[in-house]
């Protein structure tokens, strides 16, 4: 019996974590990228978030996996949401917003696109750029 109240004691603790962690985002942006599959995914993304920066990127591109670790960490630290699309597997949406290159990256603020950026980016002109519609 004392074997079942621990794994009772851990489903309550984990279910706790979890609450606690839903109310922790409730109000803000989401802590790591959201992966985008469709277009229904990123409008809704878009509509849930004043600002929200989408890195299109692919697989196989060397500079899209030197943005990875910044975008990740503007997630973190920003109160932008930050959306990553797969180019190979979401084509509609990078013709759709005209992204031709990768990486491309998209700031959203409001729900309307408002800044291109194409290639690497610093860590810090990105935040100064979301701060600046923020």
């Amino acid at each position: 019996m004392s074997e079942n109240r621990s794994i009772d004691d851990i489903k309550e603790a984990k279910l706790e974590e979890l609450r606690e962690s839903a109310d922790a985002s409730a109000g803000g942006s989401p802590s790591e990228p959201v992966h985008i599959g469709s277009p229904g995914d990123l409008s809704e993304t878009v509509d849930q978030n004043d600002v929200v920066l989408v890195d299109f990127y692919a697989d196989w591109c060397g500079p899209c996996k030197m943005l990875e670790p910044t975008v990740e960490e503007l997630a973190a630290e920003t109160e932008a949401a930050v959306a990553k699309v797969d180019v190979d597997r979401n084509q509609q949406l990078a013709g759709q917003y005209g992204v031709q290159g990768v990486p491309t990256l998209l700031l959203f603020a409001d729900g309307e696109p408002v800044e291109k950026l194409v290639g690497v980016q610093s860590k810090d002109d990105l935040a100064e750029l979301i701060g600046a519609y923020s």
